[in-house]
């Protein structure tokens, strides 16, 4: 019990430093998504947790593919013209296929096999496990602030309790073949992860500077979190435009990608030039009245960065990076503007 304790307490120490780890490895699942989304390979594992019904992926189609004379464990999957089927037990294939031994997957019909895809999708997934355990090392850090502060251990379970529910979100994105709806709320409830451990960082970090409060600044960094809300929510549904343009035109033809877009790629472009405006005001504002918030610079150079790599992937046919550089930086974008709020509401007087 003392070993249990005393660990508990070497955790509650090293507590800010496990918060700053968990954030980084939330954020490297924003990229390996990103990174997976960009290379089209959403539904490089048809089932999850598994892929292929395999622990480690396949390396070759022959891995998945009936042949006769060949083990197959149950909940392996194959594709044979063009369907997959799970095995319903431990089989050895006779010379002809038989049905009986075999169960149609439901789930939708995507029959497919990517090697690239298959374990660039396996990499995120496994980018989301690490994560799972440093999340188990936060909780268990958090534990010891019970008695001094209730709110960080709330805080704490309740971010591992939506990691769980994005884990869900995942296998639903893939079981429903990435459907734009799921993939919008995945993405928020990351943000919304993203949120709880900046402001549990907040709440147990040194702060040794005391910034001046202005309410016009306090005022527009409200704005400035929402609307970023809103253009990454929005950035999901164009991205979901671009899956389906590559889908009818081919991975190879990225320049009809945003042939004729919807209404939602319009709104997502023009609402660049309002979260311009408010940001750069905040630059300003920090500027003239000396606040302090040495954050407010990064969140310039993250506005520029985004607006740079959506051009070029608007002009340019998606040069190679840009669509993982926007979301990666949106996502931090995000993250600067929320922490910044809690700063300049910290000291409001």
């Amino acid at each position: 019990m003392m070993k249990i304790n005393s660990f508990l307490y070497y955790l509650k120490s090293k507590f800010p430093r496990i918060t700053k780890i968990t954030l980084i490895s939330v954020y490297l699942i924003f990229l390996a998504g990103a990174v997976v989304r960009m290379t089209g390979s959403g539904m490089g594992c048809p089932d999850w947790p598994k892929c292929f019904g395999y622990l480690i992926p396949p390396t070759s189609e022959k891995q998945i593919t009936w042949q006769p004379e060949k083990e197959f464990q149950k909940g392996m999957i194959i594709v044979k013209d063009e369907v997959l089927f799970v095995a319903e037990n431990d089989i050895t294939t006779s010379a002809v296929f038989n049905i009986n031994n075999w169960q149609k997957y439901t789930k939708h019909n995507y029959a497919k096999f990517n090697k690239f895809h298959t374990w660039t999708e396996y990499i995120n997934r496994l980018a989301s496990v690490v994560s799972g355990f440093v999340f188990i090392f936060l909780v268990l850090g958090s534990i010891k602030f019970w008695k001094e502060n209730k709110t960080v251990p709330i805080l704490a379970f309740l971010a591992l309790f939506l990691m769980g529910f994005e884990a869900w979100l995942g296998k639903t994105v893939v079981d429903t073949n990435l459907k734009p709806t799921v993939i919008t709320i995945h993405m928020v409830v990351g943000l919304i992860i993203v949120a709880i451990l900046l402001y549990l960082l907040f709440l147990v970090k040194e702060r040794n500077k005391n910034y001046i409060y202005s309410s016009l600044f306090n005022k527009l960094l409200i704005v400035s979190v929402v609307f970023s809300l809103v253009q990454i929510a929005m950035g999901t549904q164009v991205r979901q435009f671009i899956d389906q343009q590559v889908k009818l035109h081919g991975f190879d033809n990225k320049q009809y990608s945003l042939l004729n877009p919807n209404f939602k790629f319009y709104f997502h472009r023009s609402f660049t030039i309002a979260i311009v405006l408010v940001n750069l005001g905040m630059f300003y504002l920090n500027q003239i009245k000396n606040l302090g918030h040495k954050l407010v610079n990064w969140v310039v150079f993250l506005i520029f960065l985004e607006t740079i790599t959506g051009i070029l992937m608007y002009y340019a046919d998606f040069p190679l990076g840009t669509q993982a550089t926007h979301l990666l930086a949106g996502a931090i974008l995000f993250g600067l503007q929320f922490y910044l709020w809690l700063e300049s509401r910290k000291f409001k007087k």
